[in-house]
């Protein structure tokens, strides 16, 4: 059973995370006036606002930002004595909160949750997708326990790296390139093409880049699966990394580039020595699945 105040602490956090009152007292469960009531108590008890409502919905006050982090240590630290002493019982629970991106999410996460749920059946999940810059925000903020990256980290954080994910030119079945067994990158010049980017910059333009390649951007999205239909049909060339083109339903040609480019993949946490038990575990099991 949860102390009043961490209770508090805890709805701040998930109306932050969730953007408003009523989604956050879906997630915990509670009646949309007992969340609202509990963060204002908050702000009565501290003498300051932490949330006011905008355009947009509910956004942080500058007191609220700063108080943020601590608010988020002290249910994270609540969360790792908890499942702690459930440990000490023998028993496995608690929840691992995971920053992913898409080919991840879809390829790799199902069969690893599903094996992982027969050994730790007391162990839940909580999954955010979003791009590495994100994930890695996350991490550094303690909204999530691990994600998946794209290594190196661009912040200070602990990694493991896990797989080399090639990166493959994806064609429409007619283009004239899908004749070659392998593709040219240089042959990408001029050429209509999709990006793959969301943000910052991606492997995709690095390579294009580092290549002096410059074909002609027509779309720019950080969806896979909309380059993969507007490839289909016809609207340019991209080049995506291989592990989002298992299993698709689209009719594309895919080749690998003459000189093979890859992404190394990891997954990162902010102190690998200061992880919860259940988030511990879901490491080992992560490191046995992937590092044979």
């Amino acid at each position: 059973m949860m102390d009043n105040n961490i209770l508090k602490y805890l709805a701040f956090i998930k109306t932050v995370d969730k953007g408003s009152f009523t989604k956050a007292a879906e997630e915990l469960n509670y009646a949309q006036s007992s969340v609202s009531k509990m963060v204002a108590d908050l702000e009565n008890e501290w003498g300051v606002t932490l949330l006011e409502r905008g355009r947009n919905g509910l956004c942080l006050t500058s007191a609220g930002e700063q108080i943020l982090p601590y608010a988020r240590t002290i249910i994270n630290d609540f969360q790792k004595m908890d499942e702690f002493v459930h440990q000490l019982k023998g028993i496995q629970t608690g929840t691992v909160r995971i920053g992913t991106f898409a080919s991840v999410a879809i390829n790799w996460l199902p069969d690893i949750f599903a094996e992982f749920q027969r050994y730790y059946p007391g162990i839940d999940y909580e999954m955010l997708l979003g791009d590495y810059d994100e994930i890695e925000k996350w991490i550094e903020e303690g909204r999530v326990d691990c994600g998946f990256i794209s290594l190196p980290s661009k912040a200070k954080l602990d990694t493991i790296f896990l797989k080399n994910d090639e990166y493959k030119v994806v064609l429409p079945p007619n283009h004239k390139l899908a004749q070659n067994e392998r593709i040219n990158i240089k042959d990408l010049e001029g050429e209509q093409f999709l990006l793959l980017e969301h943000g910052g910059k991606t492997e995709v333009s690095e390579l294009l880049e580092k290549s002096k390649v410059t074909p002609k951007i027509r779309f720019t999205t950080w969806e896979d699966f909309a380059i993969m239909s507007m490839v289909e049909k016809g609207l340019g060339i991209g080049i995506l990394p291989e592990m989002i083109l298992q299993r698709i339903p689209y009719r594309i040609e895919i080749r690998s580039l003459e000189v093979p480019y890859y992404r190394e993949i990891g997954i990162a946490m902010k102190n690998i020595k200061r992880l919860t038990p259940a988030t511990e575990k879901f490491m080992e099991y992560l490191k046995k699945k992937l590092l044979v």
